[in-house]
């Protein structure tokens, strides 16, 4: 499966199993929820890792992904408040996350560039 798959899974379990948090003050069978989500979404996002992707990537799009999905359906079924302020801080996140996605993109291809530099000097010095 596809790293961004697995990552999908992690972020949908987890925000599953938060937002199960506050529905188990009020039915308690719910944890049983809670740690199955819990497991599965780490589950996935070992696997993300697994497929190759970095881990501060990995861990930054499930966390922010994480912390705008639970704000948001938290707002939508627990009526939980979610302000413009609320936003503009769950958008910074998102900000960042994408820096971290763009620093390693291009830290991937400056070492994929070096290798294959490194690849032909030695080709070079063999002939």
């Amino acid at each position: 499966m596809d790293r961004w798959a697995w990552l999908t899974g992690a972020i949908i379990f987890e925000v599953g199993a938060t937002l199960s948090l506050k529905g188990a003050l009020d039915f308690p069978i719910l944890y049983i929820v809670i740690v199955v989500g819990y497991l599965i979404a780490f589950i996935c996002l070992s696997q993300t890792l697994k497929a190759g992707m970095p881990l501060g990537v990995a861990y930054g799009v499930w966390g922010s992904a994480g912390v705008a999905l639970t704000a948001l359906l938290a707002h939508l079924i627990f009526a939980e408040p979610l302000t413009l302020v609320m936003w503009l801080g769950i958008l910074l996140v998102i900000i960042g996350v994408l820096f971290v996605e763009i620093g390693s993109q291009h830290a991937s291809q400056h070492l994929t560039k070096q290798h294959l530099t490194k690849e032909h000097s030695t080709k070079e010095r063999a002939t």
